[in-house]
């Protein structure tokens, strides 16, 4: 049994990020489930992952393209599993210790520096702890980093193979 080529299996992992934000979209318009702030950094991380597959698909680069993608895709993937894993961090806090609600993210950056912005954003809110919607018994954010994690496993190994 042969392999697909790495051009097919980028093209996938971009298919599979599109997916991804599709269902974060769905949930958003359909389910009228509202992202907090945390859940559109979450989404930033998804699309650079996707748009990382789609241009090593359409690069098909040699070797050491081929690792330069692989590293940005980590990146890419690591920044995104590490603002889900924030999130999954702030939903399962004792309720005494979610913080207070804050402004929106579009408050946030409109009316503060970046620096502050930033700093609030990821201190994360009460509607960051909220979970409003589960799978399997599972949090959004937590198919996020499960999903994050092997698209980073694929994108690795694909770029870094022979």
């Amino acid at each position: 049994m042969t392999l697909p080529n790495k051009r097919i299996l980028n093209f996938s992992g971009a298919l599979a990020c599109a997916g991804m934000m599709g269902f974060a979209l769905y949930a958003q318009h359909v389910l009228l489930l509202e992202p907090c702030p945390l859940c559109i950094l979450q989404r930033v991380a998804v699309i650079l992952l996707g748009l990382a597959f789609l241009a090593a698909a359409i690069h098909n680069p040699g070797k050491t393209g081929s690792r330069i993608y692989a590293v940005l895709c980590a990146i890419f993937s690591g920044g995104g599993m590490g603002v889900a894993g924030w999130h999954v961090r702030l939903q399962n806090l004792p309720p005494d210790e979610v913080p207070s609600c804050g402004p929106g993210l579009e408050y946030m950056v409109e009316n503060f520096p970046l620096k502050d912005a930033l700093g609030m954003i990821f201190k994360g809110s009460g509607e960051c702890a909220e979970v409003a919607w589960r799978l399997l018994g599972l949090s959004m954010p937590t198919w996020v980093v499960i999903g994050m994690l092997g698209l980073a496993s694929v994108a690795i190994w694909n770029n870094l193979r022979g």
